[in-house]
């Protein structure tokens, strides 16, 4: 509050609002002044509409514009006698006090001072280059087609790779993954002390799966490699009762059992085969009566209805026993049951007959991609099998045996013959060699049931499917 003297001698009071106050010392001393949340202006009271208000008048210059020309601008700022925002349930804040002024001194004019603000570097026009002078192109390779980058940009979306959100970071969401997220849960041992720990205390103690179980895990892991299109494994033997339809059926039943893919066994004997015996029988047809209906098969839901399947998912097609068909099924008709076979599975396995020279042995050797040589832990039996890779040599079949698996079947604990020599001799000749132990409920022939296999029988079969699998990339 100020006073003046008026014509009448005494005292006269005038009001200097509190705003206007604080304008004029920011003014004078180039500050901002910040009350009630908001900026009051650096103006001086007389550049307001004063009207017949009565008060001290004081003078100030115009200030020099911006021409742009400066790297710093002024900031606008706003009317300080406009409102400021209260919170609501509360009253305004209480004014700052105001400098008592000296009502006998004249104000004195103020000077005007340069008030520069920083200007973004981005949005100061880039000075136009001298006349006559080209304008440097950008380095660096041209930038793509706008058709080049959405497809570029989509094939990055759709493998899943995403980019970092700012240049100082590189994480992304690709980042959260469960190995790197989630805390260890490994699984439980299978059996033995170890798993009696691990139930006694609640799964606290946890030793991990045993040696014998981590090289059962890595062999399911082989036996679970990714077929590329449609397989064809042919289980071959040149002597009868050494095991091959047993090999092929336990064969189908490891693959059907670990593998999500569908797969098949066909009786590629012509001379009543046992293969469809040794399954559950869901249908009384035939490799007959699937090529007599050939056309009519599109799906693999048509297809299901020639089939009998197994627990294990593994299917079979049966061959023909009935005693009245005199005529065999050749190379020409396997040829064609193969070739519908392909289009509905992902593994076939074929049981051949005895004898290589027959006119189904042959089309079925000439279409399959893998061989596996069975034989029993005899003299006999190994020489047999032998000379079936010498004729497979000389007949244009080498391939085969290179890629081929040889299995020793039903190994009994006792006996004459040296198998390691004869593990030895077909180690030289053969991808892999394995010995699978005898089983008694293999050898009653009838339908097989996994559960009743001994351990070691299903670790054996195991191992012939694993080393049949490492040869699916060959």
């Amino acid at each position: 509050m100020l006073s003046r003297s008026t014509e009448r001698g005494g005292p006269a009071t005038v009001r200097f609002p509190l705003v206007d106050c604080l304008g004029v010392i920011a003014h004078q001393c180039n500050l901002l002044v910040i009350t009630r949340g908001q900026i009051l202006p650096n103006t001086h009271p007389s550049s307001t509409d004063t009207g017949d208000r009565p008060g001290v008048v004081v003078s100030q210059q115009q200030r020099p514009a911006w021409t742009g020309g400066s790297d710093e601008a002024l900031v606008p700022l706003g009317r300080g006698d406009e409102g400021a925002p209260t919170t609501e349930g509360q009253g305004p804040p209480p004014a700052p006090p105001a400098a008592p002024a000296d009502p006998g001194r004249a104000a004195e004019p103020a000077r005007p001072v340069e008030r520069r603000a920083a200007v973004d570097q981005a949005e100061r026009p880039e000075p136009a280059p001298p006349p006559g002078r080209r304008q440097r192109r950008p380095e660096g390779p041209p930038a793509p087609a706008d058709g080049r980058a959405a497809r570029g940009a989509r094939a990055e979306r759709l493998v899943g790779v995403t980019k970092p959100a700012s240049g100082r970071s590189t994480a992304t969401a690709a980042d959260f993954t469960a190995e790197r997220y989630l805390r260890g849960q490994a699984a439980p041992p299978r059996d033995g002390w170890r798993r009696f720990i691990w139930w006694l205390t609640g799964g606290r103690i946890n030793f991990g799966p045993s040696p014998a179980e981590v090289a059962e895990r890595q062999l399911m892991a082989r036996a679970k490699a990714p077929v590329a299109g449609c397989r064809s494994i042919a289980v071959i033997s040149r002597k009868g009762g050494v095991g091959k339809t047993t090999t092929t059926l336990m064969l189908g039943h490891t693959f059907a059992s670990l593998r999500g893919d569908r797969v098949v066994a066909l009786d590629g004997n012509p001379d009543a085969g046992s293969l469809g015996y040794r399954v559950r029988r869901e249908t009384a047809a035939t490799v007959t009566n699937l090529l007599a209906d050939e056309r009519e098969i599109i799906r693999y839901a048509d297809i299901r209805a020639y089939t009998n399947q197994a627990p294990t998912r593994l299917e079979v097609v049966a061959s023909d026993d009935d005693p009245r068909i005199t005529t065999a099924l050749g190379e020409e008709e396997y040829r064609r049951a193969i070739a519908l076979l392909e289009r509905h599975f992902n593994l076939i396995l074929l049981d051949t007959g005895t004898g290589v020279l027959e006119s189904a042995t042959k089309g079925i050797l000439q279409l399959a991609d893998q061989i596996v040589v069975v034989m029993s832990p005899s003299l006999d039996s190994a020489r047999t099998a032998a000379s079936t890779l010498d004729w497979l040599n000389q007949n244009g079949h080498a391939d085969l045996v290179r890629n081929a698996v040889a299995v020793v079947n039903a190994v009994r604990e006792e006996g004459l013959v040296e198998l390691d020599k004869i593990r030895e001799h077909f180690q030289g000749r053969c991808r892999a060699v394995v010995q699978v132990p005898w089983d008694p409920h293999l050898s009653a022939g009838a339908e097989t049931q996994i559960d009743r296999l001994r351990p070691v029988t299903r670790r054996a079969y195991l191992e012939v499917a694993a080393a049949v699998a490492d040869g699916f990339t060959a």
